[in-house]
């Protein structure tokens, strides 16, 4: 803290307020309020009310709202962690061993993560609340992806005539077609299979 004039203000750094680190019981509060929240929210879709959050990750309604100030907030907070989780296992994929295997269970993660982003823009949107652009996370996804489709064009697995640019298009039509099929998994795969089949190079 520093005082002017009598007054006492919060540290800044240049000019900025400094947000204050969580104490380890807060931050694990907010991790159990995530990770119940994204579980109610898939269970019982994005209208599940916050009580009932709280009530599946045992805090109370306050604890909740003191990291969260409106639902819309936990929505916002959700969906950031799920694309930074889905951001990191791009990464992992970008790595694999196999690079065509890694290439088309990258796919499968994409389609499912697509989904649930959709699910939560959607409902966030319907609040009239824009889903926040996680422009790291975007870029780091990209990343990933791009070269995890250079090396299975690399190896034959892919044809050789798809970017970037039309892979992503191709991914956000093919989540998007998933959530007309409902909940059939069975419809869902057999989908994908038809978009995995397009991927691979023609046979000589």
């Amino acid at each position: 803290m520093s005082r002017q004039g009598g007054k006492t203000f919060p540290p800044t750094i240049g000019g900025v307020l400094e947000e204050k680190p969580l104490r380890a019981d807060a931050r694990r509060n907010r991790a159990k309020v995530l990770a119940a929240a994204e579980a109610v929210f898939a269970a019982k879709g994005m209208n599940a009310p916050t009580e009932e959050v709280a009530k599946a990750a045992g805090v109370g309604v306050g604890t909740l709202f003191r990291h969260f100030p409106t639902k819309e907030a936990l929505l916002e907070a959700v969906l950031q962690e799920h694309l930074r989780r889905f951001a990191a296992e791009a990464t992992r994929w970008a790595g694999a061993d196999d690079p065509g295997s890694a290439f088309f269970a990258f796919l499968k993660e994409w389609v499912e993560m697509a989904a649930t982003k959709n699910a939560y823009t959607d409902a966030l949107a319907a609040a009239g609340t824009r889903a926040p652009e996680a422009a790291g996370v975007r870029d780091e996804v990209v990343g990933a992806l791009r070269t995890v489709l250079t090396r299975a064009q690399d190896a034959g697995t892919v044809r050789s005539d798809v970017g970037v640019t039309e892979l992503i298009a191709l991914m956000v039509g093919t989540s998007r077609g998933a959530e007309h099929l409902g909940g059939d998994p069975a419809l869902r795969r057999r989908m994908l299979e038809i978009v995995v089949d397009g991927l691979r190079p023609s046979p000589r």
